[in-house]
């Protein structure tokens, strides 16, 4: 576990989280963060939820972030900084903690990096070793691109993003400001498009670009197509996790989320603020308000117009034996009211 040199103290970590000293000593210094489970007594740990409250009652840890509804219900020898929202509280002194446990790299281009033609490097630049920057592409001040990475002819990259290993921006792509992306996602490929000839099939050029907000963080292995035509679009502030499937004209609302391996087809919409589990699959060319969440693994085949939260599982069967099965289950819900109703009628009449 890397450690903090030099380590923090507690009124210093109070601080940083918004947090309440309300057991501890404010100069006692505490080294890095860690578990419930692994923290020792120079580590800071978190309790967020009451289902860890056995490992909070054995923790070793020095102090921990806490809500006050668990306060009593952690190790007598830890330190507690108490807050309205625990998880934040932590998360707030872990950003401010990270950058000094892996520091960002130094400005400058490594020498086996290729620049193309005509590139623009804002200032503090990182580019790394065998990293690749077409002709014409422009890189904005602070942008960090990592060994290994792409960034193709035409295209922009903000001002504070971040480029892990191996990410792959193709041409004529916009990624915003402070982005980051996480090794192996590709950004700019072909979307899914081909026409039948009856003969085998013929590619139909995929003309669009993709243009990706501020704010977006896209995790590891995840692939985002350009749009047939128009663009396919992330706006600002979207999560998207691993392993994530985006095919091209799909537009994404600001401050979306996405759990891992979601797949979302062709020219499908999905509106702002929205939350999708993980192995959630969406059809193409649907509309999804704002405000929807859409648990794990559900599969959605029709467009969403109401802000809610929304689940279904239906198993493999033919086809139309399908169709028939979803409409009877979507129609049971009225079904059920209307024997009620039935059933309370028949009671007052007796």
């Amino acid at each position: 576990m890397r450690r903090l040199d030099p380590p923090l103290s507690l009124g210093e970590l109070a601080r940083l989280g918004g947090a309440r000293l309300v057991r501890g000593d404010a100069s006692l210094r505490l080294h890095s963060l860690a578990s419930l489970e692994a923290a020792g007594p120079e580590d800071l740990a978190f309790l967020a939820s009451a289902r860890m409250v056995s490992a909070a009652q054995a923790t070793r840890a020095g102090a921990v972030v806490v809500g006050p509804a668990l306060a009593d219900r952690v190790a007598a020898q830890a330190a507690l900084l108490e807050s309205d929202d625990a998880q934040r509280s932590f998360a707030a002194i872990a950003r401010h903690v990270a950058p000094r446990l892996v520091p960002r790299p130094a400005a400058g281009v490594h020498p086996t990096a290729a620049i193309g033609a005509s590139v623009r490097l804002g200032r503090d630049v990182h580019v790394g070793a065998f990293a690749t920057l077409g002709d014409g592409a422009a890189i904005g001040d602070g942008a960090i691109v990592e060994a290994g990475a792409h960034v193709g002819t035409g295209t922009g990259i903000g001002a504070g993003t971040r480029l892990h290993p191996r990410v792959v921006i193709e041409h004529d792509c916009v990624l915003g400001r402070d982005c980051e992306v996480f090794p192996g996602t590709v950004i700019g490929a072909d979307g899914f498009g081909f026409v039948d000839t009856g003969a085998g099939w013929e590619k139909i050029p995929q003309l669009g670009r993709v243009v990706i907000g501020d704010a977006v963080e896209i995790g590891a292995n995840c692939a985002i197509d350009r749009g047939a035509l128009d663009d396919t679009v992330i706006d600002d502030g979207c999560k998207l996790d691993n392993l994530i499937q985006v095919a091209h004209n799909v537009r994404i609302g600001e401050r979306t989320a996405i759990a891992g391996c979601v797949g979302i087809a062709g020219s499908a919409r999905i509106g702002r603020r929205c939350r999708i589990g993980g192995g959630a699959g969406i059809l193409g060319h649907l509309e999804i308000c704002d405000d929807v969440t859409i648990s794990a693994m559900s599969l959605v085949t029709r467009s969403i117009r109401r802000p809610g939260f929304y689940s279904g599982v239906f198993p493999l069967m033919d086809n139309a034996d399908w169709e028939k099965a979803a409409a009877l289950v979507r129609r049971l819900p009225q079904a059920r009211a209307r024997r009620r109703a039935t059933t309370n009628n028949h009671r007052t009449d007796e």
